[in-house]
This record gives C-alpha cells, structure tokens and sequence, in this order.
C-alpha cells in the first residue's frame, strides 16, 4: 500500500461537477487532477498558474463607478458623445 493521505475540503457542486466533466474527457479523475496540481506546485515552489486581481474590481474604480451612477440618477455631469464608427473588415 503506498504511502497516502486523505484530503478534504468544500467545494461549490455546479464547480465540482463541471470539473469531474472536464477530468472524465481528459481520461483522469478529481484525485488525479488535484494530484497533478500538488505536485507542481511541491516542484516548483509556486502556483503553477498566473494569478491576478481583475483591477476593474479595484475599490477606487469602484467608488467611480457607484459616483457616475449616481450622478447619472441626478443628472449631473452627463456628457454627449459621438459614436466612433468602426470597420469590422479590417
């Protein structure tokens, strides 16, 4: 018998399911998957994926966003402008 542990942790079921469908395509299973995963991670000392904030997201871009809805309630500071005409057969 090898030398294993359990591993538990809660995931979303619609997020479970779309990746046991994924993993059944690619001929492995969620234990191979995660397996794989820890195993990149354990040989290369980082996560084996780029992770990034969208700065969409960003509190100021925010607060900018809930100041324009807001003035767009009131009225204020509403501009015109005028439609930028693209070719798409570029």
């Amino acid at each position: 018998m090898s030398n294993t542990s359990m591993v538990n942790f809660r995931m979303n079921q619609d997020l479970k399911r779309d990746m046991e469908l994924v993993c059944k395509d690619l001929g492995m299973s969620l234990t191979t998957a995660f397996t794989i995963f820890a195993t990149k991670v354990s040989r290369e000392k980082r996560i084996p994926f780029e992770l990034a904030l969208d700065p969409f997201y960003s509190d100021i871009n925010i607060a900018r966003l809930r100041m324009a809805i807001e003035d767009g309630r009131i009225g204020k500071n509403m501009n015109v402008h005028e439609l930028i005409e693209v070719d798409d057969n570029d």
